[in-house]
């Protein structure tokens, strides 16, 4: 905000006091007062605003962007490891898309990601077949929803654009709202399969492929959310996952959110489900291939 113009103070005041008063919390949270809670950053700037103490609680807890207490570590129980059942390893056919018999080319329902925003635009593109099935090309990229829960081995494959993606490349994640099954967009049936089979093997995470190789792997063996690293090392991860995506010719502002967006089917209006298509605007499944 302050970036963009807004006065410093007035930034600061939005983001506290103004919170804690909308949620009812103004009187424990939001302002330095007697009585309230000793959450405090220090710093020396109010415009570029850097963060040089950390007081939660009335603890210093960090200076200068390294932690100053020991964080306590939770065993999680082996239930939720190994979340990850797809069934079978997957292959290249496990992503094909047939088309109509003699059909050259088809008419496709394509998920049209919009920058910034949950919402979908429900899209169609004319697609090229060989070989008996529908091609992605150009802006239009693969994607698939692996079903990761009971080993069904299904996978549900549609059309997505507006990542930017280029070469030969795939992204998977098991951070999938709110089912949070597996979802794969590429550009290569066969790197999405390997995207997806090292998920497997992983317990989960996100993965970035380019050219048959791995660039970025955050793993989340904790039910295929979460890890048990500690916060900077997955920020670390975070990072390269980021610039693996930019390698592979995303454009896009916060892309993995849109990513893991996608199956999240009460959001129109088109969105991808261990079903098929769902065309949210009318809450029915929905073919992929106009026939």
């Amino acid at each position: 905000a302050i970036e963009c113009g807004c006065d410093p103070l007035v930034a600061l005041q939005m983001a506290t006091i103004n919170t804690a008063t909308h949620f009812g919390l103004e009187r424990e949270l939001g302002s330095i007062a007697p009585g309230r809670r000793a959450d405090v950053i220090v710093t020396s700037d109010l415009k570029s605003l850097p963060i040089e103490q950390v007081i939660a609680r009335g603890k210093t807890v960090a200076i200068n962007g390294q932690i100053t207490v020991e964080c306590p570590h939770f065993n999680w129980p082996d239930t939720a490891r190994q979340t990850v059942h797809m069934g079978k390893t997957l292959d290249e056919a496990d992503f094909d898309i047939p088309a109509p018999e003699g059909a050259n080319a088809v008419t496709a329902k394509v998920i049209g990601v919009v920058e910034n925003q949950a919402p979908t635009k429900a899209l169609t593109f004319e697609l090229p077949v060989t070989e008996g099935r529908v091609q992605a090309t150009g802006e239009v990229c693969q994607i698939a929803l692996v079903e990761r829960h009971r080993g069904t081995g299904h996978v549900s494959n549609g059309f997505v654009s507006g990542f930017g993606y280029t070469g030969d490349m795939a992204i998977a994640s098991t951070v999938a709202h709110d089912s949070h099954h597996m979802i794969v967009v590429g550009t290569s049936r066969a790197n999405m399969a390997l995207a997806a089979n090292r998920l497997g093997d992983v317990g989960g995470g996100v993965t970035v492929f380019k050219d048959g190789r791995e660039l970025a792997l955050i793993e989340l063996p904790i039910a295929g959310l979460m890890s048990d690293k500690p916060a900077a090392e997955v920020a670390a991860q975070a990072k390269k996952m980021i610039e693996a995506m930019a390698v592979c010719g995303c454009t896009m502002n916060n892309a993995y959110m849109q990513h893991s967006l996608l199956a999240l089917v009460v959001i129109p209006e088109l969105r991808i489900s261990d079903l098929g298509l769902v065309d949210v605007t009318k809450f029915e499944l929905t073919n992929v291939v106009e026939i």
